[in-house]
Parts: C-alpha cells; sequence; structure tokens
C-alpha cells in the first residue's frame, strides 16, 4: 500500500534527526545494532530518537539469524534490570512504603528493554519489526531458556499494544484487498485453502469471513474466522469445503457453523484474541441475518489419536486390553473404508474421545487445546461427529472425529464462569451418555 499521510511525516521527521545525529556524531557513529540501542536509550530529542528508531528497525530486518540470535542475548544480558537498583528500592519501599518509593521501585523492576522496546515503536514499521522479533524469539527459546524473561517483556507490551480496544473487525469478502486475501491462504491453519477458486468459494454468498485487524499493520489479519451458513448443526467438513456443493441462500439458513479460527502472527502467541472474535462475530452475524438461530463449531481434535497412542491403564470405564484392541484396528489400512471395522469401533472410539475431551487434564486444565479455547468462551460440548473428518489429517489426528461446541447465547455467561470459577466442562445430554468414567461434568443447559 502507499505510504500514508503520518507515515509519510514520521518519516520526514526521521530525516531530519539522521542529519541532526549525522552532524553531531559524523563518522565516529556507532551504527551496530547494540550501539543503535544504546544511543537511543540516552537520546532526548524526538527527530533524532526517531532516527535512532528508524535505523534499529532497518537494522534488524537485515540481520542473519545468528545475528538476531545475538541482539536477543545483547537484550537479555545488558537490557535487563539492575539487580543492585532493585535491592535499594525494595529497601526504601519496605522502610517507606509511600507513592514516591512505589514508583522508584516499579521503575527499578522493569528492564531497560522495555522502555527500548517503547521507543523503537515509533519508528515507521517498527511495531511489524518488534512482532518479528518476538516470532523469532518464539522459535529459538527451546534452545535458549535464558531468554524467557526476554520474551515475558515483549509478550507484556505487545499485549499492551494488541489490547481487544485497538482492534477492528472487517468481514472479508471477495472485494477485499488481494494482498489480504492472499494472506489468507497463507495463514490458513485448519483445512487448507488450495488456490484462489478455493477462496472463492468459501468468501460465496453462504459463506462470511471476519478477522482482527491492528492499526499498526493494516494488510496483517491478526486471526480470522470462516463461517458456513446452513441449516442444522453440520456433522462433517468435506461437504462444507467442496466447491462443487451447491450454494445455500443465506436467509433460510438457521444455523451459523464456525468451522476453521486460524491465528496468523506467530509472533503473537500466547495473547489470546480469539475468544472476542467470537462472540462479535455471532453478534455481527445476529443483526445482519435475524434469521440465524444457532451457533456451533465443527473442530478438530488434535491431540486425541496423540493421547491415545500413550494410554498405558484403564480409560472411559474400558480395560486396557479393550483399548488396545481399538489401537490395533486402527492401526489397519482404510479401517474406514471398511464397514465391520468401522461399527465395531464407532462406539468405542466415540467414548473415548469424550473422556480425553472431559477428563484428561493437564493441572486443573482440559488437555485439549481446542476445547480449553471454546470452553473458556462459554461454549458446551455438544456432539461427537463419527468421521467427520476424512482427510489425511483429521484421520491422523483423531481418527475422523470432528467435535461441535454449541454456542448458546443465553448460557455462554453462565458456563463460561461454571468453567473459570470451578474447571466445570458444559456438555449436551448426548455427551453425557457417552461419559462412562463417572466424572463430575455439567448438565445439559434447560
Amino acid at each position: 500500500m502507499a505510504p500514508t499521510f503520518v507515515t509519510q511525516l514520521f518519516n520526514s521527521i526521521a530525516d531530519t534527526g539522521r542529519e541532526l545525529l549525522d552532524l553531531r556524531g559524523g563518522k565516529k557513529r556507532n551504527h551496530s545494532i547494540n550501539g543503535l540501542c544504546r544511543d537511543l536509550l540516552t537520546q532526548k530529542g524526538e527527530a533524532s530518537g526517531m532516527a535512532l528508531a528508524r535505523e534499529i528497525v532497518e537494522a534488524w530486518n537485515g540481520l542473519s539469524d545468528d545475528d538476531k540470535l545475538d541482539f536477543l542475548n545483547f537484550l537479555n544480558a545488558e537490557m535487563a534490570p539492575d539487580q543492585k537498583k532493585i535491592e535499594k528500592a525494595v529497601a526504601a519501599y519496605h522502610k517507606d512504603p509511600g507513592p514516591e518509593n512505589y514508583k522508584a521501585l516499579s521503575a527499578a523492576v522493569e528492564a531497560p528493554r522495555q522502555e527500548l522496546m517503547r521507543r523503537i515503536n515509533s519508528a515507521p514499521g517498527a511495531t511489524a519489526a518488534i512482532v518479528s522479533m518476538r516470532k523469532f524469539l518464539v522459535g529459538q527459546l527451546r534452545s535458549h531458556p535464558h531468554l524467557k524473561a526476554v520474551d515475558a517483556d515483549l509478550k507484556h507490551l505487545l499485549s499492551s499494544w494488541f489490547n481487544r480496544g485497538f482492534l477492528t473487525l472487517e468481514r472479508i469478502d471477495w472485494r477485499t484487498p488481494a494482498v489480504v486475501l492472499e494472506k489468507l491462504i497463507e495463514y490458513e491453519a485448519v483445512h487448507e485453502i488450495e488456490g484462489w477458486e478455493d477462496l472463492r468459494r468459501r468468501l460465496d454468498q453462504d459463506r462470511r469471513c471476519f478477522a482482527f485487524f491492528h492499526p499498526a499493520l493494516p494488510d496483517e489479519p491478526l486471526i480470522f474466522v470462516e463461517v458456513a451458513l446452513v441449516r442444522g448443526l453440520a456433522s462433517a467438513i468435506q461437504p462444507l469445503l467442496s466447491r462443487e456443493a451447491e450454494r445455500g441462500d443465506p436467509t433460510k439458513a438457521d444455523t451459523a457453523i464456525f468451522y476453521s479460527i486460524s491465528n496468523c502472527q506467530d509472533g503473537l502467541k500466547g495473547i489470546s484474541f480469539g475468544n472476542f472474535l467470537i462472540k462479535q462475530v455471532v453478534a455481527e452475524l445476529s443483526k445482519e441475518l435475524p434469521n440465524l438461530r444457532h451457533f456451533a463449531t465443527l473442530s478438530p481434535v488434535p491431540g486425541f489419536m496423540r493421547w491415545l497412542t500413550g494410554v498405558k491403564g484403564a480409560a472411559a470405564g474400558m480395560h486396557f486390553k479393550e483399548i488396545n484392541a481399538v489401537r490395533t484396528q486402527l492401526k489397519e489400512k482404510d479401517w474406514a473404508d471398511n464397514p465391520a471395522v468401522s461399527e465395531n469401533l464407532k462406539e468405542p472410539l466415540e467414548q473415548l474421545c469424550v473422556h480425553y475431551l472431559v477428563n484428561e487434564k493437564s493441572g486443573d486444565r482440559p488437555l485439549d487445546p481446542v476445547l480449553r479455547f471454546h470452553i473458556g468462551n462459554g461454549a458446551r460440548l455438544e456432539q461427537i461427529n463419527w468421521l467427520g473428518d476424512r482427510s489425511g489429517n483429521g484421520m491422523a489426528q483423531s481418527a475422523g472425529l470432528l467435535v461441535n461446541y454449541y454456542y448458546s447465547l443465553k448460557d455462554i455467561e453462565k458456563n463460561h464462569e461454571a468453567y473459570a470459577n470451578e474447571h466445570r466442562i458444559a456438555t449436551s445430554s448426548a455427551i453425557q451418555s457417552l461419559a462412562k468414567s463417572g466424572k463430575k461434568i455439567v448438565a445439559p443447559a434447560g
């Protein structure tokens, strides 16, 4: 896109600042990214500060992966809080917990790298560069765990900058600029978009797509949801994805099916937008199409087969030998196309899936990330769909099972509170009948 007036203005200020810096420093100026950062933290002038920030952004964008890692180590070592200052501030606050000492303690505890990032963010394109920094950093944490403090600081800043109040919800359709449409194809994480014709189908008259955007990243969706407008609760994904399927009349649909939700920015990992997205899209659709009465997802169960493969004892009211027999049959080639094997597996697999979703935990939280997301938003675990996704990925991650999470407008807040305060999972009567383990779960609403 062409530079906005504000971007042009900021670049003009930065150009003036660079001239001032060159006059003061000449050839002695340190143009390494570390040196630029040190200068930026000591710089008081607005124009020169913006010039330095722009140079840092340009420098970051030109670094090799090794140099990026060196820069993150610089942030970790040199831009960390001063332990002696913290101890001195803590002692002063203990002696006199007044507002001045509290202010001094807060300043001592905050790492200088946070103020550095705030100053860098004054440059055009800086927000995207900082998101890029964190994307790279997240990819390094497993092999460089000492950088977790840097990650915590970047996440803290980005959580504030990408607060829901700064985001805009936009509907994406075939008239949306191509630069954004291309991003949908690139970022789709649940059901791959196979080119422009496939995308056109997903934006057709009986489909909707909504995304959150941030003013600092106008062409970059942060998260988007794809919706099918249908009659009744969809139980399989292939009919929804088919390009040849008959187009429906959105004014005659009674159900909105959220069949794909994709987070787009790895640099914003851990910063949740989806809870706001679902509720706002429900509100938008209700306003546009008052004929809609039901709102539900058609969701994957991404960790089910991984969990089932690792089960080492009884589960879902089944002995280990029975579970082992299920796993053995799942190894048969094309088992889903063999009616005898498929029918034999249906009931135990559905029971095991319900057990996995409702009872398997990591601490107090459900093991399955998709269930955590929707139940946390106030949805109800509604229905297990047998062979709802027969794609290679669907069979590998969940033996073809898909789940409907139902958003009952009158129960969303009640379900959310039950989960948030008591770790209870709202379930339908159909799910209740499949649950054999005797664990406590919420009775169906109504």
